[in-house]
């Protein structure tokens, strides 16, 4: 006969694998990829080590399985700041959303984008660029088609966007400490790159007030 998990059994394993991957995120935050350890994880979680394995097979799948947490939680906080507005006021809400949370988590923003990681994390990555792409698309998609931005393909330049802006960003997560130009900066460059005439801009200053 094969067993079956009750409901209740099967709850209580789902809030434990939630718990690892909570902890898994805050040893990311402190020590990045490389030093994550399936026995740092388990300390950070209260459980034992081989807990932490009954989840998770690795390290490997244990950070994507953070990557999947955290980008879901991201793509929806940028998505929100950018639901609304003209074109250029959304796009401007996206930019500051996405930069100024990787500014506030420097070292977990820095796993995200740029961090050596093992190939099965790496192809995990790829799925984080164009989740974010997409927030960034529908913005760009409203702008040219009320005439607010200039006539583009709206997912080349949502996808060049987020590759452009996690490059600016890799040098202040990797160093620490950021100017406080490098939002703002980010935010003028995207508008340029889009086409927004000039003038055009919103009045807007200061990283977003959303937690990482």
């Amino acid at each position: 006969m094969v067993y079956r998990r009750t409901p209740a059994v099967q709850a209580r394993l789902d809030a434990q694998g939630a718990l690892i991957v909570q902890a898994a995120t805050r040893v990311l935050s402190r020590s990045g990829f490389a030093g994550l350890s399936m026995a740092a994880v388990a300390a950070e979680a209260g459980v034992a080590t081989g807990t932490v394995y009954k989840h998770y097979e690795g390290k490997a799948e244990l950070v994507t399985a953070v990557f999947r947490a955290v980008v879901a939680r991201e793509v929806a906080a940028v998505s929100a700041a950018a639901a609304s507005g003209s074109a250029v006021e959304r796009v401007t809400a996206a930019v500051e959303t996405f930069a100024g949370r990787a500014l506030k988590n420097s070292k977990l923003a820095y796993v995200l984008l740029a961090e050596p990681v093992d190939p099965v994390v790496d192809t995990e990555r790829l799925h984080f660029r164009h989740a974010f792409a997409e927030a960034f698309e529908s913005a760009v998609a409203a702008g040219v088609a009320h005439g607010e931005l200039a006539p583009q393909h709206p997912r080349t330049s949502a996808a060049a966007l987020v590759g452009a802006i996690g490059e600016v960003l890799v040098g202040p997560l990797a160093d620490g400490p950021h100017g406080e130009s490098v939002v703002p900066e980010l935010v003028s460059f995207a508008v340029r790159a889009l086409g927004v005439r000039a003038g055009a801009v919103p009045q807007r200053t200061g990283v977003s007030d959303a937690d990482a």
